[in-house]
């Protein structure tokens, strides 16, 4: 089987993708990396054939991070203005992956790469789609938290069929937003099709949901071809998984640390986030790791004591296993390997799907929550003195991580893509 594997967007939304086509290619496949330019020398030292794709994505260009996150028009702009623009490059983009020099047998494509439906559609090619949080399906049976409209979650308890309203809110709101995809269809002789934001984007015949069944399970409103298979972990730097040799001589030398990180997105827009941190990991009297990215301006001005450890990047399976708690943002990349470490989280979320991410790890007693604008070295600091004095947190947190070892989301998507494969031959 050749199998295109293609999304757009940050480390979380690839890192998958990484991991299912090197089992592909253990089974004998022929995967194939269509992702953006930037992802170029992390693909090409594990041996899989990549093909560039538009929009690249520039790591330094922290205003438009910054932009995306913002909590009222992130993901409008991130679409309307990042990705719909170019939708006729990426088309063309993936359209040369797919059929350039071999056809390829089946496409796996996520989300927020809109184009993926379009080329399946023209060459006929069957197609997977992915999603990485329960909050992509915008069940109004399970409903998420909107990040404008965090009040509406709030209120599901008390107002009637409250997920039906948000559902019908997200879909009012974002109404004009697809219109480019709609050009692109009458351009290519298409039909209008489904909503793109909400409903074409989830393929007919496998819908691979990459997490866990203690993060969400089948609603009703689901989409029928829904595959739950369990996370899928890869965090190597170009198969490196290895901690830096000075992170691995702290963590050697003292107690496990609380470790403060942003992920690999929201680390471009860290704020004082890292100053915050450094302060509440002070006043708690706590050893700490601080990984503040290659941004130099996250790096704390202030004089840090051997306590606190500072590091661009660490592989999280590496290191997470060994810290006492972990301060992150709610992605749900860094949100899995917490889970599948045992460890307790403080969630400090920005927008997308991380409030929603953020709000499920409350309901599991596993974590707490300090809004964005409320996180101040003194609250940080007291809401971690009182999580690690618990050791509820630490016990719930091992119970969950031992349901993970019984998952194998990797197989199990890569089972669902070869039983796709056969049917469609």
């Amino acid at each position: 089987m050749r199998i295109i594997l293609s999304n757009i967007g940050t480390l979380g939304d690839i890192h998958p993708l990484i991991a299912i086509a090197l089992e592909l290619k253990r089974r004998g496949h022929t995967p194939v990396m269509a992702l953006a330019e930037v992802y170029r020398l992390k693909i090409a030292p594990l041996g899989l054939e990549f093909h560039a794709l538009r929009p690249d994505i520039d790591p330094t260009n922290t205003i438009l991070v910054e932009m995306i996150y913002d909590v009222k028009k992130g993901t409008e702009r991130g679409l309307r203005e990042f990705l719909f623009p170019v939708l006729r490059q990426t088309y063309d983009d993936l359209l040369h992956a797919a059929t350039h020099s071999a056809r390829a047998d089946l496409l796996l494509v996520g989300e927020l790469n809109y184009a993926g439906p379009l080329v399946a559609e023209v060459t006929g090619i069957p197609w997977a789609s992915y999603v990485l949080a329960p909050f992509s399906f915008f069940s109004a049976y399970d409903p998420p938290v909107l990040p404008p409209y965090p009040r509406l979650a709030k209120a599901e308890k008390v107002v009637p069929h409250m997920g039906k309203l948000i559902q019908r809110v997200a879909r009012f709101v974002t109404r004009a937003w697809p219109e480019p995809i709609y050009e692109l269809r009458r351009e290519l002789g298409l039909s209008p099709g489904s909503n793109p934001i909400f409903d074409a984007k989830h393929s007919p015949y496998l819908v691979l949901a990459l997490f866990s069944r203690v993060l969400g399970v089948e609603q009703k409103d689901w989409p029928p071809s829904v595959r739950i298979t369990g996370f899928c972990f890869y965090d190597a730097m170009a198969g490196n998984a290895a901690l830096p040799a000075h992170l691995e001589a702290y963590l050697e030398a003292g107690e496990p640390p609380v470790v403060f990180t942003l992920g690999s997105a929201a680390v471009l827009a860290a704020g004082p986030f890292y100053e915050i941190s450094a302060e509440a990991a002070i006043r708690l009297g706590r050893r700490a790791v601080l990984l503040i990215g290659d941004d130099p301006r996250n790096r704390p001005t202030q004089d840090l004591p051997n306590s606190i450890c500072v590091a661009q990047y660490a592989p999280y399976s590496a290191l997470f296993p060994r810290a006492s708690l972990v301060v992150h943002q709610g992605g749900v990349g860094t949100t899995a390997q917490c889970l599948r470490a045992g460890r307790p989280m403080l969630i400090m979320p920005y927008s997308h799907d991380q409030p929603d991410n953020a709000r499920r790890m409350r309901r599991m007693k596993l974590s707490r929550t300090i809004e964005r604008k409320a996180y101040k070295p003194a609250r940080a600091a007291r809401t971690l003195r009182a999580m690690l004095a618990n050791k509820r947190y630490e016990a719930q947190a091992a119970r969950v991580a031992a349901e993970l070892k019984q998952e194998d989301g990797v197989r199990n998507a890569c089972d669902g893509l070869e039983e796709l494969y056969a049917r469609t031959r």
